[in-house]
């Protein structure tokens, strides 16, 4: 496997990319470049530079995963990517610490006027009066997100004797009250806050959501820094603020447009501090950065668990011991409904027993939905473009989480059909860790799947299962293991054989005539599904 590294990338993560794959390092390569070449690759690593958009994607005919090493993904058209079941993975953590620093060494150097005065000093000049300053201590800080950075911003200004008053819709409030932070309406936070800081995600949402209304309702004398996306701050708003005298200054080190022209009005005040966005720039982060994106590319490609894949849901990292082994069962689920119960395809249910978390029941159910959907599309079919797949061909999923009153590690059931007609299959994990078949069609089973089944539904009478066998022999096709399962005598049953190899079509034939058996199936199953090798598989 190759992967494509088009930004420079520290050494630390370099090297463990090629402990598993051939690298390709081209930090400097070119969008033309990366057009033609990345038909190449499994991989491609990035930072915020590559414009990874939807024809890269299209180039990208072995592409499996991407990775920003990095927080932002601007830069990727996750519709394209999901799309096309590319895997998309980022660094939460890496430069949290990084960019909390920034921000503090911006509002000191804002508030204490400390490049204006470098610069004077340079210049020969020893201008004390000119260049007092105002104190943090005592001051309200307003925080626009409380994500991994903003509350480490937050924790960092309590410290410093700040009080903290912050505005994020998602945050919960017990944990911000935890943590000694008031939350507020926006509106209120713009009006109590001393100093503003921005460490909110650019959306559509939040795209200018600091514009020349909001900048009105902050006091006289305030500043803002921004040490997060540019564009969430209106540019021409903000200058108009500095130049009137609204706002005592402002610390950038984003811009919506980077770089920045040289011509910018922004950069033209003396009261704004500016940097070309260096807040992950730290030995430390980068080193870190590089070697988590460089561990999820390779853990995607070798077949294991991604745990900061930016297109499936994110769960508690607590929650992943649980889910990790029942992805593959509820793969397997899939890939045994669309051979044993074939048929027309509107409605799809997975059911979760348990007691997992409810983001976790969505991947279940999106593994789930590819097993399914692996017969029934071309082209390759994972957890993160299932969702889509189906919803291209009319196919609605719905997902549920209830108790499993039978005591078993987290039942899953998927049901699927139409309205008029819904079939099901369930299945478990045993003590071990093993899957195991718990009912097909509602007729019950306990049964340990195998690489090669034949499957049948009959009227339960004497000497079917006798002259089933009688025929396998016939042709010497060995049976492994013989599971029966039926409500009660004479009625509906299903009979399912694990075999040592699959099983031809003119024995099918052959069976098929069996009296009162309507119908045999052959299952074949990715044999990475099966046993506990099955709970590395990843997206």
């Amino acid at each position: 496997m190759k992967v494509l590294v088009s930004e420079p990338l520290a050494e630390e993560g370099l090297a463990r990319l090629r402990e598993h794959v051939e690298v390709d390092y081209e930090p400097h390569i070119t969008p033309a470049e990366l057009l033609e070449r990345i038909g190449e690759y499994e991989g491609l690593v990035v930072r915020s530079a590559t414009q990874v958009t939807a024809a890269v994607m299209e180039a990208g005919r072995r592409l499996r995963v991407g990775g920003r090493a990095g927080v932002g993904v601007n830069n990727i058209d996750l519709e394209a990517a999901t799309a096309r079941g590319i895997v998309v993975v980022n660094v939460p953590d890496g430069n949290t610490i990084a960019a909390c620093e920034q921000t503090f060494a911006l509002m000191l150097a804002l508030a204490r006027n400390l490049p204006q005065a470098v610069n004077s000093l340079a210049a020969g000049r020893w201008e004390r009066e000119k260049f007092t300053g105002v104190e943090l201590y005592g001051k309200t800080l307003g925080v626009v997100g409380l994500g991994r950075i903003g509350t480490e911003v937050a924790k960092r200004a309590q410290a410093l004797g700040m009080t903290v008053v912050a505005f994020d819709p998602y945050a919960s409030p017990a944990q911000v009250a935890k943590a000694g932070i008031s939350l507020a309406p926006l509106e209120e936070v713009l009006a109590a806050a001393d100093f503003l800081t921005i460490h909110a995600p650019l959306t559509p949402q939040t795209r200018n959501m600091i514009s020349a209304p909001q900048l009105a309702m902050m006091k006289r004398g305030a500043r803002v820094i921004n040490c997060a996306r540019g564009g969430i701050i209106n540019e021409q708003a903000l200058y108009d603020a500095l130049a009137s005298g609204h706002l005592a200054g402002a610390a950038l080190d984003v811009f919506e447009k980077e770089p920045p022209p040289a011509d910018h009005p922004l950069l033209r005040l003396p009261n704004v501090v500016a940097t070309p966005h260096l807040g992950a720039s730290t030995v430390e982060a980068q080193i870190v950065c590089a070697v988590e994106v460089a561990e999820q590319i390779v853990r995607c490609l070798t077949g294991q668990p991604v745990r900061n894949a930016v297109n499936l849901p994110a769960i508690p990292e607590q929650a992943w011991e649980e889910l990790l082994p029942l992805l593959p069962l509820a793969e397997l689920l899939g890939y045994l409904f669309t051979q044993a119960l074939p048929g027309p395809l509107e409605v799809v249910e997975v059911v979760v027993h348990g007691s997992i978390d409810g983001r976790a029941a969505d991947i279940i159910a999106n593994a789930a939905l590819a097993g399914l959907l692996s017969g029934v599309v071309e082209g390759p079919v994972n957890q993160v473009n299932a969702p889509v797949l189906a919803r291209q061909k009319g196919i609605h999923m719905t997902v549920s989480r209830m108790g499993d009153q039978e005591g078993r590690t987290s039942l899953v059931e998927l049901r699927a059909g139409t309205a008029g007609r819904m079939r099901s299959v369930s299945g478990y994990l045993s003590p071990t860790g093993q899957p195991r078949i718990a009912e097909i069609d509602g007729l019950p089973l306990d049964m340990a799947p195998a690489r090669h089944m034949l499957m049948d539904f009959h009227q339960d009478r004497p000497g079917i299962i006798g002259r089933v066998g009688t025929i396998l022999g016939e042709h010497r096709i060995n049976i492994a293991a013989m599971y029966v399962g039926r409500h009660g005598p004479g009625g509906e049953a299903v009979m399912v054989l694990s075999v040592d190899s699959p099983v031809p079509e003119h024995v099918l034939a052959e069976l098929r005539q069996v009296p009162a058996v309507h119908q045999f199936r052959t299952v074949t199953l990715p044999e990475h599904l099966l046993g506990s090798r099955g709970a590395r598989r990843s997206a």
